[in-house]
């Protein structure tokens, strides 16, 4: 492999997957770094990825690998694509690889476990590098369909429009289009948020509850995440934006949301243990719950859907329960502070 253009990919998901597809269409070679030598196999040979992505056809510069060192030494940009659960993890097997002026993207949607932190802070704590080499690309954007080069459109924010600005050139195709923004706070906690929305979205519609209890909820739910967003430091517009506004939507309506699919499943009854079961792969909206519960007490902000996916999940309330005891909420004025209530 030709280390003159390379980029690494870690790890080897759908979104993961998904993304070095778009960095092979710009014509560069591309690590993907998995754990799975079976994984790494099937990719390298069949050029497919089939536990993730079916029988979507990879590009060949597309190279699996299980070598972290082979992965990550001499590529000019590193994304970070591991579940948040993980991120640590990769970050640090990845550190002593890292070329000195390399960028490193993450495309993950959650805060960690425990500490609540971002997976800005995360990396930056790992990898051992200033904030200003680290970007986060988010936005309405399932893997099935970039994969599939469907028209997508997502936004990356760093505290460097630099470094902003060479991950949008990395990035950016006919079929990808991307937008840089500096309001990095705001993005991550936008896509983190929006997927306990679409856990709800799962079980209004689960629950047969119709357009009307979604369109609330939505509208609802993107108070809560610009009330959170902006106590942690974020812009109010970042929510109105490609990572609020339009990731809330495509992550609540689509049959491509594992959140969404994971609220359907527990309105029919099962239990959350089964959910996880049945899915197979990451849910980053369930510990993304407890972690948007904690930070809400922390800030002081009020987060009733929150509150209530927290019962369902964790507390064994029920779906039917949870949505009576959000409409029978105490009066309030919809615009009472700036954010929503």
């Amino acid at each position: 492999m030709s280390t003159k253009r390379k980029v690494a990919v870690l790890v080897a998901g759908s979104w993961g997957t998904a993304l070095a597809t778009v960095l092979a269409d710009n014509q560069y070679d591309v690590a993907l770094w998995t754990r799975g030598e079976a994984q790494a196999d099937e990719i390298n040979t069949r050029h497919t990825n089939s536990r993730y992505l079916n029988d979507a056809i990879l590009p060949e510069n597309i190279t699996a690998t299980t070598d972290m060192s082979y992965a990550v030494t001499g590529a000019e940009l590193v994304l970070f694509a591991a579940p948040s659960a993980a991120m640590r993890d990769v970050a640090r097997l990845a550190q002593p690889f890292l070329e000195p002026d390399a960028i490193c993207v993450h495309a993950t949607k959650g805060f960690e476990s425990v500490t609540y932190k971002r997976m800005t802070t995360v990396l930056a704590e790992e990898l051992q590098i200033p904030i200003e080499r680290l970007v986060v690309l988010s936005g309405p954007s399932h893997a099935e369909e970039v994969v599939r080069r469907l028209p997508t459109t997502v936004v990356v924010a760093s505290a460097s429009i630099e470094a902003a600005e060479k991950a949008q050139d990395a990035f950016i195709t006919r079929h990808f289009r991307v937008y840089t923004n500096k309001d990095v706070i705001g993005v991550e906690v936008a896509g983190a948020i929006k997927n306990i929305i679409a856990l709800g979205a799962g079980l209004t519609d689960g629950l047969g509850f119709g357009d009307n209890a979604k369109a609330a909820l939505l509208t609802r739910g993107l108070a809560e995440i610009s009330r959170l967003g902006t106590a942690m430091g974020a812009s109010p517009l970042t929510f109105a934006g490609l990572a609020g506004v339009g990731d809330l939507v495509v992550t609540c309506t689509s049959k491509h949301s594992r959140n969404w699919r994971a609220g359907s499943m527990l309105a029919e009854g099962l239990s959350l243990d089964e959910v996880l079961s049945k899915m197979g792969m990451v849910v980053e909206g369930v510990h993304t719950t407890s972690a948007a519960r904690e930070l809400a007490h922390h800030y002081g902000v009020e987060m009733p859907i929150t509150e209530q996916l927290f019962a369902v999940l964790f507390q064994n309330k029920t779906p039917r329960s949870a949505v009576e005891s959000l409409m029978g909420r105490g009066r309030t004025h919809e615009t009472e502070d700036m954010a929503g209530v």
